[in-house]
């Protein structure tokens, strides 16, 4: 029988992280904060509670990992801790909805900023973002490996990316005078509705556990990547942050619409916008690379569980990856990309994202329930204050989301509810 290839190390793995949280977030999540807060000083706090947040949930999914460095990642900790419904409805909403939907999301703002670097026509934007598609999935077809390579170019790319527009809003620009009239004192309750979004920003850094099987020494090595590719993303955001705030100042950065684009312009013109352009293009394949790379051992988890396709858990016997698997999610990620279905979809069901993030650290108080003996290998610091403070992040962020749009979050809830039926259909099944 065919099984996955350990061929990733520390530092692919740590890629993936920083790969899989900077998206195109960072570039537009800054104003949205600073329009709900209008003060530098809560800004930056906002982010710095985002990234302690942060860093508990790598801590947390690290200890996970080291428990279970299996493929499938919170799909498995969820089946083994709160049984296989809610696992199945955690890779239902992931692989039909959350991941495919943010695949031909990224995917069309690859091709828009792309197709602007070179000066052709809006539209090619979708024929575009779906050949990007199958070329990086045809990557993960041949290999771990390959798609590693691809992923730490992309990563370390992007990252320098992100230092151009932080050396140069730090290093170069003046800070930005104030505007004649300031708006009215911040509170401190304003916090909340800011950390919504920021939280949105930083997520991501669970998918590496996805691919756990094929890390070298997954033990040792996952954790120390989530938590070294936690620490690396809150370092860039912050200073991203206060690039865009000694800038634009956070008056101006309230009512940006594309900050990085607006700081590049104010500081180097024309080629300021290009060169945050191409970071933009850079860093939207990047993360397009980890989700079409990662999103596929789900499907091969739930299907060698006997709750799919029989065939998508099959990996392929020279090149030891789920190519059928891998084939499906682009199938279906280029069907939402050419319909243009998969804005709304993504809408729906966020917030379930962040129920399954809370049940999933919520785990780690059972999976150390059922385990009496010494303590081995890596642990979450400060148990167990760290998991309910993640948990009750998590339980924060699906409060939000709910009552700022019920509507969205009623149709999201049924659209998880569809993997009801479809799981006593699977499990019927001889």
């Amino acid at each position: 029988m065919t099984t996955y290839a350990r061929r990733l190390w520390r530092f692919s793995g740590t890629m993936a992280v920083v790969g899989g949280i900077i998206g195109g977030g960072i570039f537009r999540t800054p104003a949205t904060v600073a329009e709900r807060l209008h003060s530098p000083s809560l800004v930056l706090l906002a982010w710095v509670i985002g990234g302690i947040v942060a860093l508990v949930g790598a801590f947390c999914f690290g200890e996970l990992g080291q428990r279970r460095p299996r493929a499938g990642g919170g799909y498995v900790y969820l089946r083994e801790t709160f049984g296989p419904l809610p696992a199945f409805l955690y890779g239902w909403t992931l692989v039909l909805v959350i991941a495919t939907g943010a695949i031909a999301a990224v995917a069309v703002t690859f091709a828009d900023y792309t197709l602007s670097l070179l000066g052709l026509p809006h539209r090619f934007s979708r024929p575009l973002a779906s050949a990007a598609i199958v070329f990086l999935a045809g990557i993960e077809y041949v290999g771990v490996r390959p798609a590693a390579v691809t992923q730490n170019i992309f990563t370390v790319l992007k990252v320098a990316g992100l230092a151009v527009l932080i050396g140069a809003g730090v290093l170069l620009a003046a800070p930005s005078p104030p505007l004649a009239a300031p708006s009215p004192p911040p509170h401190l309750a304003a916090l909340g509705p800011a950390l919504v979004p920021i939280l949105f920003t930083y997520g991501g850094w669970q998918q590496t556990n996805f691919i756990a099987e094929e890390i070298v020494d997954p033990e040792r090595n996952l954790p120390r990547a989530l938590v070294y590719g936690v620490a690396i993303v809150v370092t860039v955001y912050l200073l991203a942050n206060i690039a865009y705030l000694r800038v634009l100042g956070v008056e101006r950065l309230a009512a940006s619409t594309a900050p990085a684009a607006d700081t590049m312009r104010l500081l180097l013109g024309p080629v300021g916008g290009k060169i945050i352009a191409l970071g933009i293009a850079l860093s939207t394949f990047g993360f397009l690379n980890l989700v079409i790379l990662v999103t596929p051992r789900v499907l091969q988890a739930m299907a060698a569980d006997g709750v799919f396709f029989q065939r998508f858990a099959l990996l392929h016997p020279t090149y030891q990856t789920p190519t059928t698997a891998i084939v499906a999610l682009a199938v279906l990620a280029i069907a939402l990309t050419l319909t243009g279905t998969f804005g709304q979809l993504v809408d729906y069901v966020t917030f379930g994202d962040w129920i399954f993030f809370g049940s999933t650290v919520a785990g780690l108080y059972l999976y150390r329930s059922r385990d009496q003996g010494p303590r081995q290998g890596f642990g979450v610091p400060g148990y167990p204050v760290t998991p309910a403070l993640f948990v009750a992040a998590a339980a924060f962020v699906v409060y939000s989301a709910i009552a700022s749009n019920p509507k969205n979050a009623a149709i999201g809830a049924g659209l998880i509810a569809l993997g009801i039926p479809a799981f006593l259909f699977w499990r019927r099944r001889p």
